[in-house]
């Protein structure tokens, strides 16, 4: 609940990825707030479990009612990939950014790609992104190589994930020009 919580006001899509193995962990926990409670929360100081139980329950209870038990996203976070995809548009319909329209042209071929291979065309680009990202996470965490060429597009992807949130959190302090 802290980490969110942080990395929501320090970078938008460390904390997108964090909720979406936030979700993972909850549906590998079956949904059911007493296994959260045994497999994740009581790793936890007992101090910040009840804090965290309620945090989870809530979760949990979006889950089951957004009917995304199973498989997709929680409102609050299709949420935040709509906000980015409305900035996006905005960054790249202005010509005083010339440094983000590079950095999306730059990772474009690798997002077309992706989205042939995923076959998620209807989803957007800014999702096919955070989807390759978290891919590469959980490959990560599975000790599993990458290949050079799917290295190489992560790391663009990345750097034009990075610059969008860096916006964003200047947007949010007003400190962004889009006019």
């Amino acid at each position: 609940m802290k980490i969110a919580q942080q990395l929501k006001e320090k970078n938008i899509a460390e904390y997108l990825i964090y909720m979406w193995q936030v979700e993972d962990l909850i549906r590998a926990n079956k949904c059911d707030i007493d296994e959260i409670c045994r497999n994740l929360i009581s790793r936890y100081p007992e101090e910040e479990q009840a804090a965290l139980k309620e945090w989870y329950g809530n979760l949990v209870e979006m889950m089951r009612v957004e009917g995304v038990k199973e498989k997709g996203h929680l409102q609050i976070n299709r949420n935040v990939i709509q906000n980015l995809t409305e900035l996006h548009a905005d960054l790249l319909a202005t010509t005083q950014y010339p440094f983000y329209n590079a950095a999306y042209f730059k990772a474009l071929p690798f997002i077309v790609e992706l989205r042939q291979k995923n076959g998620k065309e209807q989803e957007s680009e800014l999702e096919n992104c955070f989807e390759a990202l978290y891919g590469v996470l959980l490959l990560r965490l599975q000790k599993k190589e990458l290949s050079e060429g799917t290295a190489k597009a992560i790391e663009v992807i990345s750097s034009f994930i990075s610059l969008l949130a860096n916006y964003y959190d200047k947007e949010k302090r007003g400190e962004l020009d889009l006019d």
